[in-house]
């Protein structure tokens, strides 16, 4: 019997993340993480929830441009059953593999970034983000300051979020190689292929590989990042990508050019939706776990219904059906901008 949807809401729910420096970077110096936030019910009862992450004033963009229907267009929502895909006892008992970015955002101060990154380790990461782009000098300093907290044998990024052209990503982060990162992510304006592959080429004899791909809208453009060989390392993004289908087209097109995929997660809700995806890539597609692991960040998972689980640094399979954004109900109010709770308070200091 098919079930008819009787009500579509749509609420712009916003956190002061910029308040504590949570998602800073070169290209965003006080980002609040946003979403635009959905809520399909039914004549049946049955709810159907879906997100896209924004840093604020992007939702107002997303709802004003293409309406109440955008946020729902650019991802999933509606039951989705996970755990049929969950049938290898490796991802069960082991989980998928998970780096953090929660230690190294560009606005914490050193005493600040030395203390998670002891923190980290302790948890049992081995897998570092760093970002980059704003100063030359500091970047040194702080990614040799990184480097020698985590030890030589844990691996290290460094993401510049699109700052550099062409030719200032290459000198920059040839001065970067003595921390031996593994890549650079988003090192230029993320509609530039050729560009990528000019940087890809430049910084593979320093065993340097280029990640990009969250800001990358559709397959096309994945598809020609990838016969322009411009980058070593796929990162789909759940909520750029309209839809999961999209999302699984780039997936078969990274394992027939052989590049691993390396998920996009840092923002409100995204580690709770692309676990879904790393875990079909695994399990469905690739059955290879090499120089493949997905971004964590360690803020406002406590505002789902089904956060997502961490153990000793891995992506622990979720039991519950669904796509895992549905809110608390509790956290929507108090953070819908701008009459919630959290956005009045914030407003009146």
């Amino acid at each position: 019997m098919l079930h008819k949807i009787i009500n579509l809401t749509v609420r712009d729910v916003r956190f002061p993340t910029s308040l504590e420096q949570h998602g800073s970077d070169a290209m965003h110096s006080d980002p609040d993480y946003s979403a635009a936030y959905v809520v399909l019910d039914t004549d049946c009862g049955l709810k159907g929830f879906g997100l896209t992450f924004t840093l604020g004033k992007g939702t107002e963009i997303a709802l004003s441009r293409n309406g109440p229907f955008s946020p729902f267009k650019h991802t999933s929502s509606g039951v989705f059953t996970a755990c049929v895909f969950l049938s290898e006892d490796q991802m069960l008992k082991e989980g998928y593999p998970a780096y953090t970015t929660s230690c190294a955002w560009l606005g914490y101060p050193d005493q600040q970034l030395k203390q998670l990154c002891t923190d980290a380790l302790k948890s049992g990461w081995t897998k570092f983000k760093v970002k980059v782009g704003a100063d030359l000098e500091d970047d040194v300093r702080r990614c040799r300051l990184i480097r020698q907290m985590i030890g030589p044998n844990n691996t290290l990024m460094i993401d510049a979020n699109q700052r550099w052209d062409v030719d200032e990503a290459i000198s920059w982060v040839s001065k970067l190689a003595e921390v031996k990162p593994l890549w650079i992510e988003e090192p230029t304006s993320p509609d530039d292929i050729l560009g990528h592959a000019t940087i890809a080429k430049a910084l593979a004899p320093l065993g340097i590989g280029v990640a990009t791909g969250e800001q990358c809208h559709n397959r096309v453009m994945f598809k020609q990042l990838l016969q322009a060989s411009a980058l070593q390392f796929v990162q789909i993004d759940s909520c750029r990508l309209g839809s999961v289908n999209e999302n699984l087209a780039v997936l078969l097109m990274a394992h027939k050019f052989q590049v691993p995929v390396c998920p996009h997660a840092g923002g409100v809700g995204l580690c709770e939706l692309v676990q879904h995806l790393i875990l079909f890539d695994y399990i469905c597609v690739s059955a290879n776990l090499s120089n493949r692991m997905c971004e964590y960040v360690d803020h406002l998972h406590e505002h789902f219904a089904n956060p997502v689980v961490i153990q000793d640094a891995h992506y622990m399979p979720p039991k519950d059906p669904g796509y895992s954004c549905e809110m608390l109900e509790s956290s929507v109010k108090r953070h819908q901008f701008p009459e919630g709770d959290v956005w009045k308070l914030h407003q009146n200091k």
